[in-house]
């Protein structure tokens, strides 16, 4: 069937069937908001680092990690390894959510700010943005994982299909000669032309046997199954099976590759010098360079704090240790599967090399599994592949269905009973799933997709993090950002890049050569040939348009001298910094929020987590009656700064987290070393 084997067939009934009697058990324990949604604020250490990792980990980092690794050596695993350096935050952040002790992250702009407009507002925006962008774009790389270990054979293809592959082999079959010798005139006009295909999108590299539409039905209907059954707990029994599905996919290529390419002294031999280096040199092309590196770093650690599952991630812990511990090991547990994702890549490299090059890196997970893996294992790893996108999305659909019911139909409904809150959370998991579902079949750009998640969040994830720690931020000063961001960032882009004057802009259709000729687009997300077949024809604009680039241009900067990394770069920062500027100095010149409400909100946030639940009822109410309570812990007394002295627990916690990170580093070095050598 399609090239699985029986066994591989009985391997993913088997992962169904326990997928099904884990929702069912989970089902007993869904009688209320709570329960349904962040299990009940009962899930202890273990559990909150089986939901980290599975949430934190998903299959397209390994393949994307695998990739890079394939085509620029290990310094293109820092696009998921520099997290590391996250890792001492998470110490603090899962704790500031737990502490809020509310369901949804727009919760928090009705507590804090009084606004429930801005509640509404983030909870349509992120609902939206999630369904399309992270549930949608879930399900596309899922099917572009799955659709590597799934191919027909050469005698099944199509017309259409033929043609593309041919295209595709050609087009890399001419860029191999044009660096061995001088390509003849007719070579390089259909050189040219081929390279407008492929940008155009119109080569594959491959051909799947996987349906799309059915794919896609029977990975959305397994997700709603456990989901609508068990809510939050079914999610966190499944994060256990999926964690181990996880390690399982991650490791099992390793060994089977070492053994294939003659032993592990032989990634040395077979791969230069350059493929070792852990941070790539600066150059024309899109590498991982330092400022590429921070740039990511500084956009992560600004988004973090506004994406929709925070709230349930550390709302679901039984105390605000299991909140920080999990949110710590179950992170640090995927950077140890970054390392083993980088080796798949480099073991890649050093099999598929020469003659035996493939000719898309993306297929290089794909491409082993298929050669390396016997029958049962490799159904073994298309359903970890596949099981480990699903945890992702069974949390993103939760906390979507949460923000429905608490943020828009609750308020619509004030006598709603625990009973009939439960039930419309379970159709809004359908629905939204369903939307993904449909979302999933209009998309077809992974890239674009994955850089959008990595910036949608940033503005709200600003104004949390002000909203944790500065007094003075405003309601107003929110609007302005969210609005000019959201422009900047999201609809301007994508709505500018629509009109035909500017798609064809002579300014805007710049394209840069770097110093291995390879051809790069300056503002648009690609610059094609309007006619692919004539290389004389107008150039157009496809894709997203860098509004950041031309902010930055108008201010000075020579954008079209930077490198292809250097622009990526330039524009994370200015994502990363303008909605600061923006926060700050706006609400500088508007009014101060409501004073009482404002001290309520930060003696909560100094109040720990009751160990049970009386003491924790009892924290909260001498709280509410003196809010001023834990003031002298304040690091800047008589100020509009919230932020605390750390405690024993604070300091010996984060330079335990520094100390690892710097040990995975280490860690992470010293196998490339050992490798090398």
């Amino acid at each position: 069937m399609a090239g699985l084997h029986v066994l591989d067939l009985t391997v993913i009934a088997i992962y169904l069937v326990t997928v099904i009697v884990l929702a069912r058990r989970a089902s007993r324990s869904t009688h209320s908001d709570e329960n349904f949604f962040l299990a009940g604020r009962k899930l202890g250490r273990m559990y909150q680092f089986f939901l980290n990792f599975g949430n934190s980990t998903d299959a397209n980092t390994a393949i994307s990690v695998a990739s890079l690794v394939y085509r620029q050596g290990v310094s293109g695993a820092w696009l998921g390894f520099q997290l590391v350096f996250l890792n001492p935050y998470f110490w603090f952040m899962n704790m500031w959510f737990r502490r809020a002790r509310l369901v949804t992250m727009a919760d928090l702009f009705v507590d804090r700010m009084g606004s429930r407009r801005l509640a509404s507002f983030y909870a349509l925006f992120h609902g939206i943005a999630a369904i399309f962008v992270v549930i949608g774009f879930g399900n596309l790389v899922t099917y572009k994982i799955s659709s590597t270990l799934v191919v027909k054979s050469e005698a099944a293809w199509t017309p259409d299909e033929r043609a593309s592959m041919e295209g595709y082999r050609e087009l890399h079959r001419l860029e191999k000669a044009e660096g061995l010798s001088p390509l003849t005139e007719e070579e390089r006009a259909q050189l040219a032309m081929l390279r407008e295909r492929e940008m155009r999108g119109e080569l594959a590299s491959q051909v799947s046997a996987l349906n799309p539409f059915w794919f896609y039905l029977g990975y959305t209907a397994i997700i709603g199954l456990y989901v609508v059954l068990g809510g939050m707990t079914a999610a966190a029994l499944n994060e256990v099976l999926q964690s181990v599905l996880t390690v399982a996919f991650s490791a099992m290529l390793i060994p089977l590759g070492i053994s294939a390419i003659g032993g592990w002294g032989q990634l040395g031999e077979k791969l230069p010098d350059a493929m070792f280096e852990l941070l790539g040199r600066n150059s024309g092309a899109m590498r991982v360079t330092g400022p590429v590196l921070f740039s990511i770093f500084l956009v992560a650690i600004v988004q973090i704090n506004g994406i929709i599952e925070n709230m349930a991630l550390g709302g679901s812990a039984r105390n605000e240790f299991a909140a920080r511990f999990g949110a710590v090991t179950g992170t640090y547990a995927k950077r140890l599967m970054t390392i083993l994702w980088a080796f798949c890549g480099l073991i890649a490299a050093a099999l598929y090399v020469g003659p035996a090059a493939l000719a898309d890196p993306d297929t290089a997970w794909g491409v082993m599994s298929r050669e390396l893996l016997g029958p049962g294992l490799l159904g073994l790893m298309l359903v970890g592949l596949v099981a480990n996108n699903m945890d992702t999305i069974a949390v993103q659909t939760l906390s979507i269905s949460a923000l429905f019911v608490r943020n828009f139909y609750r308020p619509l409904r004030p006598g709603l009973s625990e009973r009939e809150s439960v039930f419309a959370g379970r159709c809004a998991v359908v629905a939204v799933l369903a939307i993904g579902f449909v979302a999933s079949l209009t998309m077809d750009n992974v890239f674009s997709a994955l850089q959008l998640v990595q910036t949608v969040s940033v503005p709200f994830g600003a104004t949390v993090l002000l909203m944790f720690f500065w007094r003075r931020l405003t309601v107003p000063a929110i609007w302005i950002t969210l609005l000019v961001c959201i422009v900047v960032n999201i609809l301007g882009p994508h709505l500018l890049a629509r009109i035909p004057s500017l798609r064809t802009h002579a300014t805007l259709v710049t394209r840069s050569v770097d110093a291995a000729l390879q051809v790069h687009p300056v503002y648009f997300e690609n610059v094609v040939r309007a006619d692919p077949d004539d290389p004389s024809s107008s150039l157009e604009g496809r894709g997203r348009l860098h509004l950041e680039l031309l902010v930055l241009k108008a201010v000075g900067m020579p954008i079209e001298k930077l490198s292809a990394s250097g622009r990526f770069a330039g524009r994370f920062i200015f994502d990363a910094v303008l909605p600061f500027v923006l926060l700050l100095s706006c609400s500088l010149f508007t009014r101060a929020p409501e004073r009482d409400r404002v001290d309520q909100f930060f003696g909560r946030m100094k109040t720990p987590v009751g160990a049970t639940q009386e003491l924790e009822e009892a924290a909260v109410e001498a709280t509410r009656r003196n809010p001023h309570r834990f003031d002298h812990t304040k690091l800047f007394p008589n100020s509009s700064w919230e932020q605390t002295r750390w405690n024993r627990v604070d300091a010996l916690g984060f330079l335990a987290c520094c100390a690892f990170s710097g040990f995975l580093i280490l860690l992470f070095w010293a196998l490339v070393r050992w490798a090398e050598a």
